[in-house]
């Protein structure tokens, strides 16, 4: 008999990295549940994807820095036996300095990017292991590898996140599991991301080659998925960054990203942020 098609559950799936995996996923036939704010977002992208790839979307409306949703879509997680992949792709950015930004938006970052992922991954982590199958994605970011005092919630959740990862890829192999983990470290992608900020693409890096599709991005993270690679970074600019990165000595690091910091600052500022 054959086997039913396997689903995978996406996160902040409306746009950008998100609705990549979305389209990617679909066309090797996985059936999909899509989460996101924006309702009419995912609907759209829900009907494309089922006129053009004849496969089943099911669409989830939550915020995930909201503790009701999140134990929502953790009870969808939990009840789908057919569920093989889940990509904890949701998350936002902000721009100023810690001790002068909105709390409310620091507090949520952590809540989506931190107690989201975690609550997702436990309860789709179990059941995998136990089928003896399964692959989860935690999109997060080369900010990771660089401390910053203009975006310090963002860059140490997603420092976090790779930990996180880690961590659990090494319980995985320890205890034998053929499931998989990965920590996605991409750099500047071409998404609604920096829109959002106000940060103009054109003046960052304009034709440099560091902007990246996001359909790179996501086919380089199931690529390494397919090769067991627990941390992905796209790109091979981005590549020799975070190596030169995590071999720097400690004070020329410090020191570049206080320069960074105190720069960032001036750009927030007339910017009026």
């Amino acid at each position: 008999m054959e086997r039913a098609r396997p689903i995978a559950l996406i996160t902040g799936a409306s746009s950008g990295i998100g609705a990549a995996f979305a389209d990617e996923l679909a066309t090797r036939e996985h059936d999909l549940i899509l989460v996101a704010r924006r309702q009419d977002r995912l609907e759209a992208l829900a009907r494309a994807l089922q006129e053009t790839e004849n496969v089943s979307v099911e669409c989830m409306v939550a915020d995930l820095t909201r503790d009701a949703d999140v134990k929502r879509v953790a009870d969808r997680v939990r009840g789908e036996e057919r569920l093989e992949i889940l990509v904890n792709n949701a998350g936002f950015g902000t721009t100023g300095f810690f001790f002068e930004a909105d709390p409310a938006g620091q507090e949520n970052m952590h809540r989506l990017h931190v107690l989201a992922t975690v609550i997702l991954t436990r309860a789709a982590l179990g059941a995998m292991v136990q089928r003896n199958r399964g692959a989860i994605i935690n999109v997060s970011s080369v900010a990771a590898f660089i401390p910053s005092g203009a975006n310090v919630s963002y860059n140490s959740t997603k420092a976090w996140m790779n930990i996180f990862t880690e961590s659990i890829n090494l319980e995985l192999r320890a205890a034998d599991s053929p499931v998989r983990v990965q920590a996605l470290c991409p750099g500047f992608t071409i998404t609604e991301f920096h829109e959002k900020l106000g940060i103009d693409r054109t003046k960052i890096f304009p034709r440099s080659g560091f902007w990246m599709p996001a359909e790179k991005v996501v086919r380089d993270s199931l690529a390494g998925l397919q090769k067991g690679d627990w941390l992905v970074v796209p790109g091979w600019r981005y590549k020799l960054l975070v190596f030169a990165l995590r071999h720097l000595p400690r004070l020329v690091r410090e020191h570049a990203a206080l320069v960074y910091s105190r720069k960032a600052r001036g750009f927030v500022k007339s910017s009026g942020g």
